[in-house]
């Protein structure tokens, strides 16, 4: 069992940037692969981005690529997301998931795929 405690959100102005970071407690996070999504009010959740367990491999949406980092410190367990050149339209909550893999290099992209998942942080961009 995992859980996961996201921080790091808040109000920032178009342009801006924000590092969003996700604590994993309960269960050593080292053989977790973790992504981030978000939900905007009134859309589906999406898939932002997503990091093997051992860090060598990441995805990205599309509309982020470039903008966003997916990172991890096994160390202390915890997963980030660094947005840059933020936008009005990343307006959303933001929350991180995990799950239990084998394999070091699986990068998860579908909420489905995920059986973890934190509560969500608010990320609000101003225009």
């Amino acid at each position: 069992q995992v859980q996961l405690v996201e921080s790091g959100g808040g109000l920032v102005q178009a342009g801006g940037s924000l590092r969003l970071s996700c604590a994993a407690s309960g269960r050593a996070a080292t053989n977790y692969a973790m992504g981030w999504f978000r939900q905007a009010p009134g859309k589906e959740r999406e898939f932002v981005a997503a990091i093997s367990w051992s860090g060598g491999n990441t995805k990205y949406a599309d509309s982020v690529k470039g903008r966003f980092t997916i990172s991890r410190d096994n160390a202390k367990n915890t997963v980030y997301l660094q947005m840059n050149s933020l936008k009005p339209e990343d307006t959303a909550i933001y929350s991180c998931a995990a799950d239990r893999r084998i394999s070091s290099s699986v990068v998860l992209t579908e909420t489905g795929e995920y059986n973890y998942w934190g509560q969500g942080t608010q990320v609000t961009v101003s225009s």
